[in-house]
């Protein structure tokens, strides 16, 4: 009995196109950090409304003015200034600094819708007071953004960055970034997440948004050359070496020769990194996968066996399991598995193909006859299932029940 060769779509078993699906869907949630804090004439020394009520802090210091407030909001004493500032505001609705110091304080305090809420009203009084501050549309931008407020955030988040005269930090441009993939502006998403690498070469977040936005249009080189940054950059960061294996196991899906060879083991160095940073079982259908299309059947096997003892393994999962027993002559071992995938996946005629070959070499002819003449079924044409039942009909037909 010849040993079959067996021939099959690799784009077809891809297990994985989650990447390029966020990658085009554009959702994405910011990375908080800390809140921009008012520079130090950010608010001015304004006289307590005669009209407000003057209270006492915890070492009886008099309250009552924005001044005080504002000394509160700079010692980072936020619960503290948002009380005198709320008090200061609710006697006198008019009075923008303390509106606008109750929502620095609640940036600090990363209460972020209800800091937008007190800084649209600050600047919406400055505004008609003639007096638009800067500071006060910065902290809004923020704000909003960190409340995932992405349309009223964006053109803050815009002047921010054109302001004449100014000269923009990364921080705000990745943020403006982010607003604009959630707003699938892709294309000056991109270019906001470029302006970030130039002022930081090494911001891992810019260079995974701008391999991802690669990988959905199908630049793979791209998407291997910013996602090879980004590890770079941070060794320990997951989502990159996740990424970039799907990136590698793409690109190679699309090559031949020793071009593929080389993205395949290159995929396979990517998702070993993963599955030390990440052990999970997403990490080890990847790996597998990489392992599997590397042709490194032996450490395949063992890792898609975890793989597929996942309740959400992919149904290709139990195919290249049982395909890589099959490689290393594991024969029985392959049974189970390819028994899962055809309850998985009946109509693959390619998994009777090497189900009938392991029941065959397995003496269990009876089961092999069977596997041949579905994938006959399947595949009338087949040559190969007609001749496999032809040969292995007369011992079923005599093995013992």
């Amino acid at each position: 009995m010849k040993r079959l060769a067996i021939s099959f779509n690799a784009a077809a078993l891809l297990l994985f196109c989650s990447a390029a699906a966020l990658a085009q869907s554009g959702a994405t949630r910011p990375r908080r950090v800390t809140p921009a804090q008012p520079p130090p004439d950010a608010v001015a020394d304004t006289a307590p409304s005669s009209t407000s009520a003057p209270a006492s802090n915890a070492s009886g210091a008099s309250q009552g003015s924005t001044a005080h407030a504002f000394s509160l909001l700079q010692q980072k004493q936020y619960d503290a200034a948002l009380r005198e500032a709320k008090q200061l505001s609710s006697a006198d609705a008019k009075n923008s600094e303390a509106w606008k110091i109750a929502g620095f304080a609640e940036l600090g305090l990363k209460r972020y819708a209800d800091a937008a809420g007190d800084l649209q009203q600050a600047a919406d009084l400055q505004r008609a007071e003639g007096k638009p501050d800067s500071h006060t549309d910065d902290a809004l931008a923020e704000a909003y953004f960190f409340a995932e407020k992405y349309e009223q955030a964006l053109p803050l988040l815009v002047a921010e960055t054109t302001r004449a005269g100014a000269k923009p930090d990364a921080a705000t441009l990745y943020y403006r970034g982010i607003a604009e993939m959630n707003l699938k502006k892709t294309d000056d998403a991109e270019r906001s997440f470029d302006e970030v690498i130039k002022l930081e070469p090494k911001n891992k977040g810019a260079l995974v948004y701008l391999g991802q936005m690669a990988f959905a249009r199908n630049d793979y080189t791209t998407a291997v050359n910013m996602l090879n940054r980004a590890t770079l950059a941070d060794p320990t960061y997951p989502r990159a070496w996740e990424l970039l294996t799907q990136a590698y196991l793409l690109r190679a899906r699309g090559a031949q020769g020793q071009a593929a060879d080389a993205d395949y083991l290159a995929a396979v160095r990517a998702s070993d990194s993963l599955a030390r940073l990440r052990n999970d079982d997403q990490t080890a259908i990847l790996q597998g996968q990489a392992l599997f299309f590397a042709k490194q059947y032996d450490r395949a096997a063992a890792v898609l066996e975890k793989a597929a003892a996942s309740p959400k393994a992919p149904d290709a999962t139990f195919f290249l399991l049982g395909y890589s027993y099959y490689q290393t002559k594991s024969y029985a071992k392959a049974i189970p598995a390819l028994e899962r995938a055809a309850e998985k996946t009946p109509d693959n005629a390619d998994i009777y193909r090497l189900l009938g070959f392991c029941y065959e070499t397995n003496k269990q002819y009876a089961k092999a006859l069977a596997a041949y003449e579905k994938g006959l079924q399947l595949a009338p044409n087949d040559a190969y299932f007609k001749e496999s039942a032809d040969r292995v009909r007369p011992a079923a037909t005599t093995a013992k029940p």
